[in-house]
């Protein structure tokens, strides 16, 4: 398969996880917001809604390819921060839980490789950076 078409498959399998969320996050702020505060983060509202703009935007960016490179690294130390703050150490003394946030964090961690791998690589061909660049 082409370098470009394998490029805009990453930016389409990337996005498809970070878009439905950030509209999730937001048609929820509520449910969003209770899950922050749960996490003992200050201002969860603010967090909640952050996270979701962020969330939404930054996965439209590499939906599109626009700023890709940018957009990847910011989402990768996203992935990393959510993971550690959302899973690390979490499942108390269920085993079964613990398992879980523990695959999820793993999960967290392999995502922003792959966005590093992105922002190396750049967009691609197809993409509104190559666009911008002619």
């Amino acid at each position: 398969m082409p370098r470009d078409a394998l490029l805009l498959l990453s930016r389409l399998l990337l996005a498809a996880l970070f878009v439905p969320s950030g509209f999730q996050a937001l048609s929820d702020i509520a449910g969003t917001t209770g899950y922050f505060a749960s996490l003992g983060l200050p201002l969860p509202a603010l967090a909640a809604w952050g996270t979701g703009l962020f969330e939404l935007i930054a996965g439209l960016l590499i939906l599109v390819g626009f700023q890709t490179r940018i957009a990847a690294l910011l989402l990768a130390a996203f992935c990393i921060a959510a993971g550690f703050i959302g899973h690390y150490g979490q499942g108390g003394g269920d085993a079964m839980l613990a398992f879980l946030h523990q695959q999820m964090l793993m999960k967290d961690i392999a995502i922003a490789g792959g966005f590093v791998a992105l922002a190396m690589a750049g967009a691609g061909a197809w993409s509104a950076d190559k666009r911008n660049a002619v």
